[in-house]
C-alpha cells in the first residue's frame, strides 16, 4: 500500500489521529489488498467540502453458486477510525442498483456496522466482512440486461418480497404484526385508539417517553388494559416492531424558533438511534414537528433508508381533498397534496382514474385541473389539524404498511431528486406505500406558482436544518 503520494501525505497529515489512521490502513491492506486508498473531495449535505482519504475497490461475493464483483467506496473521516466511514457502492454504467434495507436509490450503504460503530470494537475489516455477508444475502446491484424494460424499482417491490433458501424461492416467513408508538400525549394515545381500530395488530405497544412534554397518556391505558396492548415507559419494548410511530415532543420555553425546534431534535437524539436499533426493518412514521424538519431529522439519526422513514406530512390534507372533490364536486380522480406542511402546500391530482391500470401521472395548472384543486382547497381551509384527526391518518398509513396495499398517501419524503430537486430535504410527495415502506412517484412538472412555493419551502427547511445540531 502506497501512502507516499504528496497529495495522500498532505490529506493524512489534517486527520486527528494520524498514527491510528496509518495502523488501521495497514490492517485494511494486509486483508483486503484490493482495497485502494486515494484523496478526494466529499461534499457533505449541507454542501461543505473537505478532502479526505477514501478507500475504493470491489467486494467478491457468492451468490446462487456464481462470483461476482462489488464495486464500493468508503469516504474515511478525518477521525477515523473513530468515526465509521460513509459508504458508497460504485455501480457501472451497466448496473442497475436494487434500493432495498441496507441500500437507498443514490447506492450509499446503511448496515448495522456502521451505525453501531465502536472503535476498537469496530473496524472497516470487519464492515467489509459484513458488507460481503450483506451482498450475499440480498445482492445491491443487478445487471441492466436482467431488468430489460421492466420499471427497477417494481422489480425491487417483487424481488425484496422473496428470499433465496437452498437454492429456490419461498416468501418470508409470516412475522408479528407489531406496532409501537413512541409518545404519550393526545397525539400519540389518538394514533394508538386508531391503529387498533384500523389495523390488524397482534401487539401495540405505547411507549411514554419521560423526557417529552406529551407525556403521562398511559395511564389509563394500564389501568383499563386492553387487549394486545403493552404500555412501557422501556424503549426495548418496542424491539422487533413492523412500524414504529414517533409522536414525542419536547418544546421548551426558548423564545427563538431554531432553540424550540432544536429541543425536539435533541429529545430524537436520545430515542430514535436505539429505536432503529430495535427494530431494524420497520417503517418509522414520524409525526413530531415540526414534521417535514423531524422526519429529516429522525433519517439521519437512524441510519435506516429514506424509503423507511417518512413523515405524517400531508396525507390528512390529501384525504381531506379527494373526499372534497368525490362529494362535493364529483370529482373521481385521486389526488394530493405535495410540499412543505406550511401554506405552501399545493394540490395535484392524477390524469388517471383510480382503477385505470396505467402509470399514475400528476396534475397541477391545466385549464381543466387548476379550478377544481383551487375550489376543493377553499372549502378544506377551515379544517384544522386535531390530534384525533392526525391520528387516524397515520393509522390509515400504518395499515398500508402492515396489508403491503400499495395505497398512494402523500408523505414527507426525502424529496432530493423528485422534479430537479437537488438539495437534501424532506416534502410531501405521492407515495406507494407498503410492507417495504416507500416508493416515490416520478417527478411532475409544477405550474410557475407552484414551483415557487416548492423552491421557497426547499430554501426555509434547509436554512432551518442548517441552524440546528443533529
Amino acid at each position: 500500500m502506497d501512502l507516499s503520494a504528496e497529495k495522500t501525505q498532505r490529506v493524512l497529515s489534517r486527520y486527528k489521529f494520524h498514527d491510528v489512521a496509518i495502523e488501521e490502513l495497514q490492517k485494511i491492506y494486509r486483508i483486503f489488498p484490493g482495497m485502494v486508498p486515494s484523496t478526494g473531495t466529499y461534499t457533505f449535505t449541507d454542501s461543505t467540502q473537505k478532502d479526505l482519504l477514501k478507500l475504493i475497490g470491489n467486494l467478491p461475493v457468492r451468490y446462487e453458486g456464481h462470483s461476482y464483483n462489488f464495486p464500493v467506496l468508503l469516504w474515511l473521516m478525518d477521525s477515523f477510525p473513530f468515526t465509521p466511514p460513509i459508504c458508497f457502492l460504485r455501480p457501472t454504467s451497466n448496473m442497475v442498483i436494487r434500493e432495498g434495507k441496507h441500500v437507498d436509490a443514490r447506492g450509499r450503504l446503511f448496515l448495522p456496522g456502521l451505525h453501531n460503530w465502536d472503535y476498537p470494537k469496530s473496524s472497516v475489516v470487519a464492515l467489509l466482512n459484513e458488507m460481503t455477508a450483506k451482498f450475499e444475502e440480498e445482492p445491491p446491484l443487478s445487471s441492466k440486461a436482467t431488468v430489460e424494460n421492466k420499471d427497477p424499482h417494481e422489480l425491487l417491490a417483487f424481488v425484496s418480497n422473496l428470499q433465496i433458501n437452498d437454492g429456490s424461492v419461498r416468501q418470508q416467513d409470516k412475522t408479528v404484526n407489531k406496532v409501537s408508538v413512541i409518545g404519550g400525549g393526545d397525539l400519540g394515545m389518538a394514533s394508538a385508539m386508531s391503529i387498533l381500530t384500523k389495523c390488524r395488530v397482534e401487539k401495540l405497544v405505547f411507549i411514554d417517553v419521560a423526557e417529552s412534554s406529551t407525556k403521562g397518556g398511559s395511564t389509563d391505558l394500564e389501568i383499563f388494559s386492553l387487549p394486545n396492548v403493552e404500555v412501557s415507559r422501556d424503549l426495548s419494548a418496542s424491539a422487533g416492531s413492523k412500524v414504529v410511530v414517533v409522536t414525542a415532543n419536547a418544546w421548551s420555553g426558548e423564545q427563538s424558533y431554531v432553540s424550540v425546534v432544536q429541543t425536539n431534535v435533541d429529545l430524537y437524539r436520545g430515542i430514535v438511534p436505539g429505536l432503529a436499533r430495535l427494530s431494524p426493518n420497520a417503517v418509522m412514521i414520524v409525526a413530531s414537528q415540526p414534521v417535514d424538519i423531524m422526519t429529516h431529522v429522525a433519517w439521519r439519526q437512524s441510519g435506516l433508508p429514506p424509503t423507511h422513514v417518512i413523515g405524517a406530512g400531508c396525507n390528512l390534507d390529501s384525504e381531506r381533498l379527494s373526499h372534497v372533490l368525490k362529494i362535493n364536486l364529483n370529482t373521481h380522480k385521486p389526488a394530493w397534496v405535495i410540499g412543505e406542511l406550511s401554506d405552501n402546500k399545493i394540490p395535484v391530482m392524477s390524469n388517471t382514474g383510480l382503477n385505470a391500470g396505467v402509470q399514475t401521472e400528476l396534475a397541477t395548472g391545466s385549464s381543466v385541473t387548476k379550478p377544481l384543486l383551487d375550489r376543493a382547497f377553499d372549502i378544506m381551509k377551515n379544517r384544522g389539524q386535531r390530534s384525533w384527526s392526525v391520528g387516524l391518518s397515520i393509522a390509515d398509513i400504518t395499515n398500508s404498511i402492515l396489508t403491503d396495499k400499495k395505497k398512494t398517501h402523500a408523505v414527507s419524503t426525502l424529496a432530493q431528486g423528485w422534479g430537479g430537486i437537488g438539495t437534501e430535504v424532506f416534502l410531501s410527495l405521492p407515495c406507494i406505500m407498503g410492507s417495504n415502506g416507500s416508493m416515490r412517484y416520478a417527478g411532475v412538472s409544477l405550474g410557475q406558482e407552484e414551483d415557487a412555493k416548492l423552491r421557497e419551502s426547499i430554501t426555509t427547511l434547509s436554512k432551518l436544518m442548517a441552524q440546528i445540531r443533529i
